[in-house]
């Protein structure tokens, strides 16, 4: 997709911007015309008369222009604020739409540039554009056409200048585009040391790294000083020697003219007029280097903007899928294997289990054993590389992802809240929600007696990632807003790791009441042994599966883990009981 087919529903505002600033460009160039006639007919025949006629007529022209310059401002600006609204509302849609894969390709600090900055620079090139970017290039044209309408002997000075300059412009302006794709590479990474750093803040400072924040952040923004130095230093060396040429041929037209007066093959106002007009083109040149240096930038930000665009999106239903709704919640794995996109390493390999309806299941394993991928595959967040998902019997790479993810109810590793109130937070679970169900979803999740407590309670305002809040109270809360979906599949990854045992208890009792089918990726065993059954995963494989009391007795693994939490004694004690 070009970024230019934003403009597309702008064309007629920007035809009468660039009609405004066609009338304004005509003015300018008629002006040194009637200059040359106010002193060949006025001035030098000591005719008042028509100095007083051309001149009401050059005042009258000054305030049509005057005029036109107000209205194609107006006209600009609605174009590229339009255009520039456009512009970030496809790249945010386009950005909701990536899979995970997708974003792999782009760190965060990379999209928030490309969303603000590059995107600013297109949108000033659009209002520049039709501002004084045509109008500087139509103007040096122009200028050369009247100048030969007034004296053809004399215009062709500046015809053996301007080519050689615009050949210069054009490729200072090739070599300023790469220049500055270089400096947008370093804001992107002075962008994401920020991001970085202020996400973290809590670490940066109970670490003592402030020093070492600054000298990681003072090296990246150096680079980028320095970068954006070179790329100015070329641009800026542009202006000096146009305006060096520009001057040196208006002396050979002074110099060629005044001969020309005294053979008299030329009048006084030719002359002059033939000036006005080299000064006019030497004004558009000295813009030059500025248009050079925004089209550099805008051409280095577009091809960035374009690249998000135009990035196809991997994970997409299939044009065969039909609706569907998830009634029972089984999950079967049919042997499925699963590796990231862009590597080789499996972090599943055949996996085989299946999960009936309203089962709870425990899912165990060291850390890099694959839980969380599996989980991610449930509700298509990635889709397994060999094998297949069924939900209801259903393989979900057959079913559209938005009918599947409305009767999941998924809570990540990482509980991740908005800025907002507790309300709208828990009203990201259903829009809908009666607070009824909110309150309830939250008695479930044993969190409405915190909330009660606050100031505002159900209205208090929830600071960016639930800053204000502890962990096991984002934990809940987030556990909330899956819970007041009335999900027929609950996915809870690690998301009561932050809770103490007589909570979780509550909680897991609470989560009973649901006919749900739940999946818990637990590292306690006081958690898996209230499920139905345990999962426990060893590098990407299915180990062993079973209750609490078959394992115990049968997994080396389950045993280990047993052991690590209770002791020597615990394991006895567990596999001694009935």
């Amino acid at each position: 997709m070009s970024i230019f087919s934003f403009l597309k529903p702008y064309r007629l505002p920007m035809a009468v911007a660039l009609f405004f600033m066609l009338t304004e460009l005509v003015v300018e160039l008629i002006h040194p015309l009637l200059m040359a006639k106010v002193i060949d007919e006025g001035i030098m025949q000591n005719d008042l008369s028509m100095v007083i006629k051309w001149g009401v007529i050059m005042i009258g022209m000054s305030l049509l222009a005057f005029a036109s310059g107000i209205l194609n401002s107006f006209y600009a600006s609605h174009v590229s604020q339009s255009y520039g609204y456009d512009v970030r509302k496809g790249l945010f849609s386009r950005i909701q739409s990536f899979s995970f894969s997708n974003l792999s390709h782009f760190p965060t600090s990379s999209l928030i540039t490309r969303m603000t900055n590059d995107v600013t620079q297109t949108q000033n090139t659009v209002f520049m554009s039709l501002r004084i970017m045509l109008r500087a290039p139509l103007l040096v044209v122009g200028g050369v056409i009247m100048a030969f309408v007034v004296n053809a002997k004399l215009a062709l000075i500046l015809v053996t200048v301007i080519p050689v300059l615009l050949l210069f412009l054009m490729w200072m302006m090739k070599k300023g585009r790469v220049l500055f794709q270089f400096v947008q590479q370093r804001l992107d990474s002075v962008n994401s040391i920020m991001k970085e750093n202020l996400s973290g803040m809590r670490i940066v400072k109970a670490f003592l790294r402030r020093d070492y924040e600054v000298t990681r952040f003072t090296k990246a923004n150096e680079q980028l000083m320095n970068q954006t130095v070179k790329a100015l230093k070329l641009m800026e060396v542009t202006l000096p020697l146009l305006l060096l040429v520009m001057n040196m041929s208006i002396l050979v037209v002074l110099w060629v003219g005044s001969f020309e007066v005294g053979n008299g093959d030329a009048q006084v106002g030719e002359v002059v007029a033939i000036i006005n007009y080299a000064f006019r083109i030497t004004s558009a040149f000295s813009i030059f280097s500025f248009i050079i240096m925004a089209f550099s930038r805008a051409r280095a930000s577009a091809s960035r903007i374009r690249e998000v665009l135009e990035t196809e999106v991997d994970l997409t239903d299939r044009v065969e899928s039909n609706s569907f709704s998830v009634q029972k919640g089984e999950v079967t794995f049919n042997n499925v294997s699963f590796h990231y996109p862009g590597t080789d390493i499996s972090v599943l390999k055949n996996v085989s289990f299946s999960v009936k309806q309203g089962e709870t299941v425990a899912i165990l394993g060291a850390t890099g054993s694959g839980k969380s991928s599996l989980f991610q595959l449930i509700p298509r967040l990635y889709d397994a590389t060999s094998g297949e998902v069924r939900i209801d019997g259903k393989n979900v790479e057959d079913v559209k992802a938005e009918d599947l993810r409305k009767s999941i109810g998924f809570v990540p590793q990482e509980a991740l809240l908005f800025t907002g109130t507790i309300k709208e937070n828990l009203a990201w679970g259903k829009e809908d929600a009666s607070f009824e169900e909110m309150l309830q979803a939250t008695k479930d999740a044993q969190i409405h007696d915190t909330i009660e407590k606050l100031p505002r309670k159900y209205e208090t305002k929830i600071g960016q990632r639930g800053v204000n809040l502890s962990g096991g109270q984002k934990q809940r809360l987030s556990i909330a807003r899956a819970l007041i979906r009335k999900p027929s599949i609950l996915l809870l990854d690690d998301s009561t790791s932050a809770l103490d045992l007589k909570t979780e208890a509550k909680l897991l009792q609470a989560l009973k009441t649901y006919t749900c089918t739940t999946l818990i990726i637990t590292q306690k065993v006081s958690t898996a042994k209230e499920a139905d059954k345990i999962l426990l995963l060893e590098d990407g494989e299915l180990t062993n599966e079973g209750t609490h009391e078959e394992l115990v007795n049968a997994s080396p693994l389950y045993q280990k883990i047993v052991q690590s939490q209770f002791g020597e004694d615990g394991l006895k004690y567990a596999q001694g009981a009935k």
